[in-house]
């Protein structure tokens, strides 16, 4: 397979099953890619990522930007070198995390201007190319373009607006990124309203023509962005497939920052490849865990003198080493051990279901699977 060329194996309705070649090793889809914001997935030593078949890890450029560095991450020979991760790894461009600084961020058409309240209050000025040059600094397998995030609700007019900044964004990104070895991806934006995100994903594939015929490349993937904002899953399932389908077919399709079980197996029914979230990690910090009943709060008295496995059903380290009633002790005693032993569970729940929807398409089966999942005590998730 050719570096960054994705290959569509099999279709089951809308669903896919694709696989993805980089620089530090191939990925198959339809994947979870566990979110290492801070070149560290919070509680995980790296080889276990290997252990629970991570094919992909997610770290931030705007945080790697703040702390270390992005001059100390090359000068490590990279973000896989820098973390001792050796396979394939993708950057956020930060525009989440700047639109998440509120007040603090102003965005004009050239690019944006923050202070990094969250870090030492120090301002600081992005274009479009010079994330593009931040990101490759960083070195990540794929890095996404810098783009604009809007809340939800938000009126139409200035949904519109940050809209048409990302795809002008996008234009800006494709001409400026230079690595051969990165993959870069564009992102749909457009808020709720299927005719913005229409237009976004046309003018994204508009610009990648011209880019092409200016002898430059194309994206190699999208991603499809401003989803999971505030709003409810129903309402982003309203135009979330039909977008999907509107990206080209021989490229990966990325849904962002959007984690729970059955809105996965939900979005690969529509079409989606790719996935992140911190949230296995983060809710297991809470004493939370996915399971094949439904989410557990291990906090519940119920569990006190439960030495059953947190899931009976699942074969991560934790299920088949620890009982309810210990997990439940650590939470409780907030020991880190609690927190480390439900995220190694969460993140093996969601990578695991990925594989068994593959599986799925693979067999031409994926709606069975979607209808067995949806019947199931596990899809009570939220």
């Amino acid at each position: 397979m050719t570096l960054l060329t994705y290959t569509v194996e099999a279709e089951s309705g809308h669903a896919r099953a694709g696989r993805f070649e980089t620089a530090h090793g191939t990925f198959t889809t339809p994947l979870f890619m566990p979110v290492g914001t801070h070149a560290t997935v919070k509680g995980i030593m790296p080889d276990r990522l290997r252990q629970l078949h991570a094919q992909v890890v997610l770290a931030n450029t705007y945080h790697l930007y703040m702390r270390p560095g992005a001059d100390v991450i090359e000068e490590a020979g990279g973000v896989q070198q820098f973390m001792h991760y050796d396979g394939p790894m993708l950057t956020d461009s930060g525009g989440f995390q700047l639109f998440s600084l509120g007040h603090m961020m102003k965005t004009d058409d050239d690019g944006v201007s923050f202070q990094a309240r969250d870090y030492d209050g120090s301002r600081h000025r992005w274009t479009p190319e010079d994330n593009m040059r931040i990101q490759e600094r960083i070195g990540a397998d794929i890095v996404m373009q810098l783009d604009q995030c809007i809340g939800y609700p938000a009126r139409k007019q200035d949904v519109a607006r940050t809209t048409q900044l990302s795809w002008e964004w996008a234009e800006r990104c494709l001409r400026a990124h230079q690595r051969p070895d990165q993959a870069l991806f564009g992102i749909v934006q457009g808020g709720m309203h299927l005719d913005l995100r229409l237009e976004s994903a046309r003018r994204l594939i508009a610009a990648e023509d011209a880019n092409r015929a200016a002898g430059g490349r194309r994206f190699d993937g999208f991603g499809i962005g401003g989803y999971s904002v505030g709003e409810d899953h129903d309402v982003m399932f309203e135009t979330l497939g039909t977008v999907a389908r509107s990206l080209p077919a021989d490229r990966p399709r990325y849904l962002m920052g959007v984690g729970n079980p059955t809105t996965l197996v939900r979005a690969v029914r529509e079409g989606v490849d790719m996935f992140d979230c911190v949230l296995p990690t983060r809710t297991a910090r809470m004493g939370t865990a996915f399971s094949s009943q439904g989410r557990m709060n291990l906090r519940n008295a119920k569990f006190t003198h439960d030495f059953g496995p947190l899931d009976p059903d699942c074969t991560c380290p934790t299920c088949t080493q620890f009982s309810r009633a210990y997990i439940r002790h650590l939470v409780k005693s907030n020991e880190m051990l609690g927190g480390i032993l439900l995220s190694i569970h969460n993140l093996h729940f969601l990578i695991n279901l990925m594989d068994r929807a593959r599986e799925a398409v693979l067999a031409d089966a994926y709606e069975e699977f979607y209808r067995a999942w949806m019947e199931s005590p596990a899809a009570n998730d939220y």
